[in-house]
């Protein structure tokens, strides 16, 4: 059997020949679906996995050598699954991020009479202080000037997504710096 899929993977890395390359992935489609089960725990987004799995295998196994394919391809969807989470993860933390910060911190007041009290306005600006220059200059258009994320990169001459990660980190670093003022 190693034999053959030697002979598969030079005839596809030499042909590009999808076929060939099906075949030796075939066999291996249950145990990639039973590692991406165990990851997500779900048999839609494992089916789905599976394909973008081989999906990937089209570039990398003509852009590298592979000596032990069972190997390799474990590796290769253990990554794949474990780097999906993470995005999937990074997402769903961000966006609990942002509603505990902007709703303990910001308080984009609804009530015009509703008032954040002088010390902690005082706390904010103190910590304001404490942040890298390109977080400061983006809180400060993004929530007390209210800029929209359009508008603070055209100011600031940021990429887009640079300003929102400004913003995100800053927020962060903000809801840090007051957490720790207010447990002194």
């Amino acid at each position: 059997m190693e034999l053959d899929e030697q002979r598969l993977l030079a005839e596809y890395k030499r042909t590009g020949d999808l076929q060939l390359l099906g075949r030796l992935y075939e066999p291996y489609m249950p145990l990639v679906y039973g590692l991406c089960l165990k990851y997500y725990k779900d048999e839609v987004k494992s089916e789905d996995a599976v394909m973008q799995i081989f999906e990937t295998l089209i570039p990398k196994l003509r852009a590298h050598d592979v000596t032990n394919f069972r190997s390799w391809l474990y590796t290769l969807a253990k990554n794949h699954c474990l780097m999906d989470l993470r995005v999937t993860n990074r997402i769903n933390t961000v966006d609990i991020e942002e509603h505990l910060v902007e709703s303990d911190m910001f308080l984009h007041q609804h009530n015009k009479d509703e008032r954040i009290p002088e010390d902690r306005l005082a706390q904010m600006e103190s910590c304001l202080g404490e942040l890298n220059a390109e977080q400061q200059r983006c809180i400060r258009l993004f929530y007390l000037e209210q800029k929209c994320y359009k508008d603070v990169a055209e100011i600031t001459g940021y990429d887009l997504n640079k300003v929102k990660s400004h913003i995100q980190n800053g927020k962060r670093n903000l809801k840090i710096c007051m957490e720790r003022r207010k447990a002194e």
